[in-house]
């Protein structure tokens, strides 16, 4: 099955249908106010044919809801330590969820159990005291652990120089990718071409 390119880290209006005009599938919009890559106000162009993602950390309900608004979220990652309840409430709103987890070694992969039925899809990125962006791989292999029935993103460190790798990595409930900050050519503006790289090769082995 063909996975899914999730571009996070947008910004700017242009920027955003150059990365839609190659085929992505999502496109993320980061509201952590401690992000490099925070999306301060609303571009004058919003996906149309790429989903849109809003990556949230431990923000409140009310600040979400705002943001499905204003920018027509179809998805909210929840990059901090939201509850499986508080997954539930997000849903409630009428957006898919996706929650992600910082993973260092197999023990951050069962905590993914609590999410299965309150979810729609993990995020597996790597451990950093930032909440991903830090452009930095974790051991892929860790995650043969994972045996919940969502599929998942695989996040952190991806770039276009190890996108072979990621390609050859399998795991049953793997679902795509999310790109970020090894695809920049300055925070929230990403390199086409580099993308477009990463696309070609991981489609050439799928």
């Amino acid at each position: 099955m063909r996975k899914l390119i999730k571009v996070c880290g947008m910004t700017d209006a242009g920027n955003i249908r150059a990365v839609e005009a190659l085929g992505v599938d999502l496109m993320g919009f980061i509201f952590y106010p401690k992000s490099p890559r925070r999306c301060r106000e609303l571009p004058a162009y919003l996906p149309s044919t790429a989903a849109r993602t809003g990556v949230f950390v431990d923000a409140d309900l009310a600040t979400i809801s705002e943001k499905c608004r204003e920018f027509g979220l179809d998805w909210v990652q929840l990059h901090g330590h939201e509850t499986p309840g508080f997954c539930r409430e997000v849903a409630a709103l009428g957006v898919k969820v996706s929650k992600a987890l910082g993973v260092g070694c197999a023990a951050d992969v069962e905590v993914a159990r609590a999410y299965q039925d309150c979810c729609d899809m993990m995020l597996f990125d790597t451990h950093t005291p930032g909440y991903g962006g830090s452009g930095e791989a974790f051991d892929w292999s860790v995650l043969d652990g994972y045996d919940g029935h969502l599929p998942f993103l695989l996040s952190g460190g991806l770039s276009a120089a190890n996108a072979a790798q990621a390609a050859a990595f399998r795991h049953p409930r793997l679902a795509g990718y999310d790109l970020n900050s090894r695809f920049e050519s300055a925070p929230g503006i990403k390199d086409i071409e580099l993308i477009e790289t990463f696309i070609q090769t991981v489609y050439e082995q799928d």
